[in-house]
């Protein structure tokens, strides 16, 4: 089991260069992934989503790489043309203002717009070289992130679900007793109504036709079948955390209804302790790749 969210950090400062990788997430009901990379590296986007997606079932991951150059592979281009006509200009404004051709320095003309023009390359191939071993320690860490917090919320889980276990045992244990003060009740009914008179044969046609009505032994029987399967998909499912928000939806259904069937006191305590654990796993769950 492993927690949606997560961190990590890595980074390795090179001769050439220094790479850092940065991966976040939080809650989310699908993947989804939001890679900001330098422009010159967008190329490997795909590459990364890709490799993400193999470790990453569910959440919002958000992974930042960042890559600062020591040495630089840099072009400069100088257009001749511009730099003479900044040059005949700025001689014309010097003779009008009285100064010397002198005054105007190549400093001057070569830092006006579209002289010097500098260009970086690239090599997409270096980057990803220096890149990758940074980036697979980041994801290794995060995976290791999420699956420590993942086993927290297993226990947390389990602990709850122990709870939610032992009051569908008192609900098991409970419905020949419900099941007595039924009949308890409809006898002294006729009893009260008819004395002497009433028929035994009716009791037990009023009784049965009470239990159909307010027997939870079918809920109870299909609670527990709901317990073992949600202990299932926590044991053996990579991802379970839509399959158990689907089964707590379940567990929910039956326990309102033994809760509006009861007649006893201890099952409507056991209710409310069961709300409260089923209550504490549904929060759980949603932190739940």
């Amino acid at each position: 089991m492993k927690s949606m969210t997560g961190y990590a950090y890595a980074e390795n400062t090179g001769e050439k260069a220094f790479v850092s990788a940065e991966i976040k997430s939080v809650n989310s009901r699908y993947a989804d992934f939001n890679i900001n990379l330098p422009p010159f590296l967008g190329a490997l986007e795909q590459e990364i989503r890709s490799l993400c997606a193999g470790y990453i079932l569910r959440g919002k991951v958000d992974i930042y790489i960042r890559v600062r150059d020591f040495q630089p592979e840099l072009s400069v281009a100088t257009d001749l043309q511009a730099a003479k006509n900044y040059a005949d200009a700025l001689k014309k404004i010097a003779g009008v203002l009285g100064l010397s051709d002198s005054d105007i320095s190549v400093g001057l003309i070569a830092s006006r717009e579209g002289v010097l023009s500098v260009n970086q390359t690239y090599d997409t191939e270096a980057y990803r070289t220096l890149i990758e071993p940074v980036f697979n320690q980041a994801l290794k860490d995060f995976c290791a992130d999420r699956e420590r917090e993942g086993a927290n919320l297993k226990r947390d889980i389990l602990a709850q679900l122990a709870k939610l276990e032992n009051c569908a045992r008192i609900f098991e244990q409970s419905v020949p007793e419900m099941e007595a003060l039924f009949k308890q009740t409809i006898t002294k009914r006729f009893n009260e109504l008819l004395g002497d008179n009433a028929d035994e044969q009716r009791i037990m046609s009023e009784t049965a036709a009470m239990l159909v009505k307010y027997t939870i032994n079918e809920e109870v029987v299909r609670l527990l079948s709901h317990i073992e399967a949600l202990k299932t998909e926590i044991e053996h499912n990579e991802a379970p955390g839509k399959k158990i928000d689907f089964i707590c939806q379940e567990l929910n259904r039956e326990i309102n209804t033994i809760g509006s069937k009861n007649q006893i006191l201890k099952i409507g305590q056991s209710v409310i302790e069961a709300k409260d654990a089923l209550e504490n796993i549904r929060e759980q769950c949603r932190n739940v790749e």
